[in-house]
């Protein structure tokens, strides 16, 4: 566990063998968001494919942390929890002390010595892991999955220092990517958001991917009008939009709502829906199952997402291979998915009556117009098959040419 007294870069290694492949996550199980869900799932898919996975990620209580052997995702792994501590103004996230970074940094890499990092994040873990690894040769990959509007909301400046706050940790993102190999983000419209936000170039999109055939899509017409909302309960997510468009949707519609996930917002959001009077229309699930979520999709009607802050949206595709049309904000990358008219509406952010529009058109279809949205969102999301995500990003590990 004692780092090296020089950071002596390690040998080239032979391609075609397994590789030993070191993650670094500031988010990672039991949370509950896009960043981990894609993290955890990258790791499965890479051990599934007889690969040696390590994950360097906060504890889960700051009193339990060391190396264990965890199953996530159904397989089994090696995970390095560094102690961390609660951020209050956040209802689950835990973070690592900054200044212990590089000293983790250099102990997990002086045991596991891999043949390639890939961090998740650049604020902490990540930030570390980079600058040690670059001083000992190893390659590094990075993946952003990070917009401000995911932070704003839980800090505890004043907003012009947050402003600023904002503006210096962009700028250290650019020096920790300049230090790697690859940049990736999960669309091409997230790419050219980093590309415009810092001085980085050649941002590769590859999608988080998701397996297809874990989702069931139901193709009859729907006896129920159901709407479907899976995510953080966070302001940037504007559940609170879609509440109020189901309250201006005609009554005859008989629509219930189904929200999915936990958040610091969803005391709010319980008053909220009690205000606009339409409580049992509406019921809160907090965490499901993954059973319990795919059953959700697929006797929906419609997914709704109103967040102006997705680099690409987990729960959209698998809203998506659960053959259901979408109704989404026109924000960043959920344009990259739903392709208006054709699986689905795109509605303007903040607009509740083009919402309430949007949705009225999805939950009205003529039969045959429906089956054709969802037969659009389930051709939609095949590029976005897991096994390409993994073919990608094992040439990257490997710097060999992409996969198309």
């Amino acid at each position: 566990m004692t780092p090296p007294a020089t950071e002596e870069p390690l040998a080239p290694q032979p391609a075609g063998r397994p590789l030993t492949v070191l993650i670094g996550a500031d988010t990672f199980a039991p949370d509950v968001n896009g960043a981990a869900r894609f993290a955890e799932r990258l790791a499965a898919g890479l051990v599934a494919r007889g690969h040696d996975v390590h994950v360097v990620a906060p504890s889960v209580t700051h009193f339990k942390s060391g190396r264990f052997r965890e199953v996530v995702e159904g397989e089994e792994m090696t995970l390095h929890r560094l102690p961390s501590w609660r951020w209050y103004p956040h209802d689950w996230l835990r973070f690592v002390m900054p200044f212990r970074s590089k000293f983790y940094a250099r102990r997990v890499l002086s045991e596991v010595k891999p043949d390639v990092v890939h961090i998740q994040s650049h604020i902490i873990i990540g930030r570390g892991l980079t600058r040690i690894a670059r001083k000992r040769g190893i390659p590094v990959v990075a993946t952003n999955h990070v917009m401000a509007e995911n932070v704003l909301d839980f800090t505890i400046l004043p907003a012009s220092w947050t402003r600023y706050a904002v503006k210096l940790a962009w700028e250290d993102a650019a020096r920790t990517f300049g230090m790697t190999r690859a940049v990736t983000t999960p669309t091409r419209k997230a790419a050219e958001f980093l590309e415009r936000t810092i001085d980085v170039e050649n941002v590769i999109p590859v999608s988080c991917g998701i397996d297809r055939a874990n989702y069931t899509a139901d193709l009859t017409p729907r006896t129920a009008n159901r709407i479907l909302f899976v995510g953080r309960l966070t302001t940037e997510k504007r559940i609170d939009e879609v509440l109020r468009a189901v309250k201006r949707l005609d009554p005859a519609l008989d629509v219930h709502f189904d929200i999915v996930g936990g958040g610091d917002q969803r005391r709010n959001l319980e008053q909220l829906t009690h205000e606009l009077g339409i409580d049992g229309r509406v019921t809160f699930h907090g965490h499901a199952s993954e059973e319990e979520l795919r059953a959700l999709y697929t006797r929906a009607s419609v997914f709704a997402i109103a967040s102006i802050a997705e680099l690409q949206s987990i729960a959209t595709m698998e809203a998506m291979a659960s053959g259901l049309p979408i109704v989404a904000a026109n924000a960043v990358a959920l344009p990259h998915l739903v392709h208006d008219g054709e699986n689905g509406y795109l509605f303007e952010p903040g607009d509740i009556d083009q919402l309430t529009a949007r949705l009225t058109d999805v939950l009205t279809a003529a039969p045959e117009d429906r089956l054709r949205m969802q037969q659009a969102s389930l051709d939609g999301v095949v590029v976005h098959d897991i096994h390409r995500t993994l073919d990608t990003f094992e040439a990257l590990y490997r710097d060999e040419p992409l996969p198309e």
